[in-house]
């Protein structure tokens, strides 16, 4: 068996409890912060303009998951925005809240 050095060695992953212990603002690995929104105007290129719940407006464009399956997108919509920590004008839409009242 060959051993690898220590700058190419696998690291550990933290114990759950640590993982835990994070802050409640980072919601996921990649150190993004993700919040609730409300679509606000439609533009061109699969962006939107989404007022968040704390009243920030930003430029947000659709993920590429969202956009594989076809997910549409229309204002009054509320939807989960990734906000990067570099730039918090923009941002990523992740996740279409289902609408009250059922239909599509």
């Amino acid at each position: 068996r060959v051993s690898l050095p220590s700058s190419l060695a696998r690291r550990a992953r933290p114990a759950p409890l640590a993982r835990a212990r994070r802050s409640a603002a980072v919601a996921n690995d990649e150190g993004t912060f993700q919040m609730q929104g409300t679509v606000q105007d439609t533009l061109p290129g699969a962006q939107f303009k989404v007022e968040l719940e704390n009243g920030v407006e930003v430029l947000a464009h659709i993920s590429g998951k969202m956009r594989k399956n076809h997910i549409r997108i229309l204002a009054g919509d509320s939807v989960r925005v990734d906000l990067s920590p570099y730039d918090l004008t923009k941002g990523r839409i992740v996740f279409r809240e289902r609408r009250q009242g059922g239909g599509r």
